[in-house]
């Protein structure tokens, strides 16, 4: 099957029209970052508030910073959705999800355990690097211009020689009039 033709659910099974429609969905946006940018949120929100029993005894995790652990959590949550259906903010989201992953060490049990600070940092970092794609048509003139390139590669280890429009001699105009010898003074 060939992934870029279109998938009509007449054609294929419900499921599979889901998955690539999905596909397309998560192509053109920072799925991954937002997704672990999320992920990073839920340990630091929750921690703080979770009961831990071992047959009799009960060990809160309760401390005074919960509620900022909850507002680190909860914005973290936000800027994970906020990067999937808003690409544009993905510098300043990447940027705050680091610094609220930094914040959540001191604050919300060393980052939710350190496992909520990795995610978010990674999230962060993975929106500071995604980058939207280029559309079909410069795709194709980016392979039309590296194609030419490519004819003029025939020197020796592929060093390109001079053109058709060049010269191959020096003048007394260019750089390399004096034989190549640079003169200061």
């Amino acid at each position: 099957m060939n992934p870029q033709a279109p998938v009509r659910a007449a054609d294929d099974a419900w499921l599979t029209a889901v998955y690539y429609r999905f596909r397309a969905w998560r192509g053109v946006r920072p799925f991954w970052a937002g997704l672990f940018t999320l992920i990073g949120g839920i340990p630091i929100a929750y921690f703080p508030y979770a009961d831990l029993r071992l047959g009799n005894v009960t060990i809160a995790m309760a401390t005074t910073a919960g509620s900022g652990s909850l507002i680190i959590g909860v914005l973290l949550i936000t800027l994970g959705v906020a990067l999937w259906f808003q690409q544009s903010i993905r510098v300043f989201a990447g940027v705050a999800s680091i610094l609220l992953a930094l914040v959540s060490l001191p604050v919300s049990n060393l980052g939710g355990f350190f496992l909520g600070f990795l995610f978010a940092l990674v999230g962060g970092a993975l929106a500071l690097s995604w980058a939207p794609g280029k559309p079909q048509d410069a795709q194709d003139a980016d392979d039309a211009a590296a194609a030419k390139a490519e004819t003029y590669g025939g020197g020796p280890l592929g060093v390109p020689g001079p053109r058709d429009t060049e010269t191959a001699y020096a003048t007394e105009t260019t750089a390399h009039a004096d034989g190549g010898r640079n003169s200061a003074g």
